[in-house]
């Protein structure tokens, strides 16, 4: 490797978390379906009304975030029909929430209309705007984004091509 070759190459990205994560949250339509159930929006037919996301690419999302441990679905039969099912985050689900954060954040900053974004996140106890920050382990706020370097981690294969 040269002085000009970025690190990076040297390490295989067969097993890339990043590539992994977006596996599953890649398609556009599985953040919209987070983004309704983490503001509540539980019942397939309301999540269907309120995202506009055609009714079978929805039940086809609800599912795979069903079986990849994301939601769970759980019943309920509203007066005179059938069982149903609602949807609701796991832990693993929840774990999510700062990446839709971050997200919103980057939506609201770059592709808001220019009055502002239409819904903002807030802290439940003050009521001040919430911004996706990154925070090392040892507690150090990072407002420079170019203040983080990736490192080769525990499951780094060398690169073999």
């Amino acid at each position: 490797m040269t002085t000009t070759t970025p690190p990076a190459l040297a390490w295989s990205t067969d097993n890339c978390q990043v590539a992994r994560a977006m596996s599953v949250l890649g398609e556009r339509s599985t953040l919209v379906v987070l983004r309704e159930v983490f503001n509540g929006v539980r019942r397939f037919d309301d999540m269907q009304r309120h995202s506009g996301v055609a009714r079978q690419v929805l039940s086809n999302r609800l599912a795979m975030l069903v079986e990849h441990g994301i939601l769970t679905r759980t019943p309920y039969r509203p007066e005179g029909g059938r069982v149903r099912h609602e949807y609701r985050l796991t832990p693993k689900g929840f774990d999510l929430y700062p990446v839709l954060a971050a997200v919103a954040d980057w939506g609201a900053r770059y592709c808001a209309d220019p009055e502002g974004p239409p819904v903002e996140l807030v802290h439940r106890d003050c009521g001040q705007v919430v911004r996706a920050a990154l925070v090392c382990d040892g507690g150090h706020h990072l407002d420079d984004n170019r203040q983080v370097v990736p490192r080769p981690g525990p499951g780094a294969r060398p690169f073999g091509g």
